[in-house]
């Protein structure tokens, strides 16, 4: 699939570029070397998590907390540490900025604040990186980027 065929199935939002399912941000990032991965948990997340494996794309992942653990205080310095990691990326504003959290809600605030400094395709990850919980409260079985069965690894 193409840049173009997978932004057109990103479903529209208010305030930034809308939500892409798990699949076609992998799709996209395989696809279009203009695409960018970036995680906005907290660093306890992506060290006993675990994180999108990009190795086999060759691609760096930008990791900014959203908030930070353990007080969930937000991060003042998001938007200029995006801006850094996307200048380290030669990224323009036409650019995908892919933004994944635990279960695709932080990352809404991440996709905004990027449409905020002019990125047209900020986009969310729908069930972030472990998904939704199921009926017994566990995650990473319902959706998400594990349950998809995309690279990853832990730490």
């Amino acid at each position: 699939m193409t840049r173009d065929e997978i932004l057109g199935k990103v479903i529209p939002a208010d305030g930034y570029g809308g939500d892409v399912s798990e699949q076609d941000a992998w799709a996209l990032l395989q696809a279009d070397a203009n695409s960018h991965l970036v995680d906005v948990r907290t660093r306890a997340e992506w060290s006993f998590v675990g994180l999108p494996d990009l190795d086999s794309l060759n691609r760096e992942i930008g990791l900014i907390e959203w908030v930070s653990f353990p007080d969930m205080s937000a991060n003042i310095g998001f938007q200029e540490q995006l801006a850094e990691f996307l200048r380290t990326q030669q990224s323009g504003e036409e650019d995908v900025v892919m933004f994944l959290c635990r279960s695709g809600q932080r990352s809404i605030g991440a996709a905004k604040a990027a449409t905020a400094m002019g990125y047209k395709h900020a986009l969310n990850i729908l069930g972030g990186f472990e998904g939704d919980a199921d009926a017994a409260g566990h995650r990473a079985t319902v959706n998400g980027w594990k349950v998809a069965g995309l690279p990853w690894k832990q730490a």
